[in-house]
């Protein structure tokens, strides 16, 4: 996996995992601006951004290069921060191999989401998979899940992220097939991380119909008890770009 460190060498580290569509370097604002002292390990997942595009796409195969990644960076066992997809991967990773994980912090993850939606997204995402221009592309984010993030964090997005694409259009820098792949990953049977791990879940309010079921929260409840904090966040799908300051909060105290 291509990814990205912030902060200095011997920080306390974290590794942060994006979700579907994203890529590593969405981190750079988190870490730079409020986890400075923190040694953040930020991989594009394979399908996505400068890593791999070539299958296969599935979850075990992104928790193998995951667990690659963590092996040949981090001193020991780490904080997982995991958004969307990325929070799925994260509860993965912390069940297949746990001691190269010491707390979880999922970020609305995506656990066990209805297979009809997952459909309808992955033959849009087939459908459609790039944009007149960059006005379009950043139009669909502000209509979305960006609705209430600051507009420069969007800028940067489309400069680190948005690419040239056929016939004069643009794309973000991901895979299509990798992505109509991965969409479908999210319909798994839910997973839950072993009980003795600290875990914090976030979810947030706004998004309808939620990707944090009742089903997966009531089954960390079972499994974790004390060990799980669920809070509830005012705001739309991307938490750590509409609420840095709170999530790295939330990663200082599971360091």
């Amino acid at each position: 996996m291509n990814s990205y460190t912030y902060g200095p060498a011997d920080g306390p580290e974290v590794l942060a995992v994006h979700g579907m569509t994203g890529h590593g370097a969405r981190w750079a604002h988190l870490a730079h601006q409020h986890l400075a002292d923190v040694r953040v390990l930020a991989p594009d997942l394979v399908g996505h951004g400068r890593s791999p595009w070539t299958p296969p796409w599935d979850i075990d195969v992104q928790v193998d290069g995951l667990s690659e990644l963590l092996d040949a960076h981090a001193r020991g066992p780490v904080v997982v921060v995991g958004h969307s997809y990325g929070g799925a991967l994260a509860v993965h990773l912390a069940k297949s191999r746990p001691e190269k994980v010491r707390g979880l912090l999922l970020l609305d993850p995506a656990i066990e989401l209805d297979p009809s939606d997952l459909l309808e997204v992955a033959g849009l995402t087939a459908k459609f998979p790039d944009y007149t221009d960059a006005e379009e592309a950043k139009s669909e984010k502000l209509n979305g899940a960006w609705a209430d993030v600051d507009p420069a964090l969007l800028d940067q997005e489309v400069e680190d992220h948005l690419v040239d694409a056929d016939e004069g259009r643009v794309a973000w820098r991901i895979s299509t097939p990798a992505i109509v792949s991965s969409w479908g990953e999210l319909a798994r049977p839910l997973v839950v991380p072993p009980a003795d791990l600290p875990t914090i879940l976030v979810q947030a309010m706004r998004v309808q119909p939620p990707y944090v079921g009742d089903k997966f929260k009531a089954a960390l409840s079972d499994r974790l008890g004390d060990n799980l904090t669920v809070l509830e966040f005012d705001c739309d799908h991307m938490v750590a770009q509409a609420k840095p300051a709170e999530v790295a909060e939330l990663v200082r105290r599971l360091l």
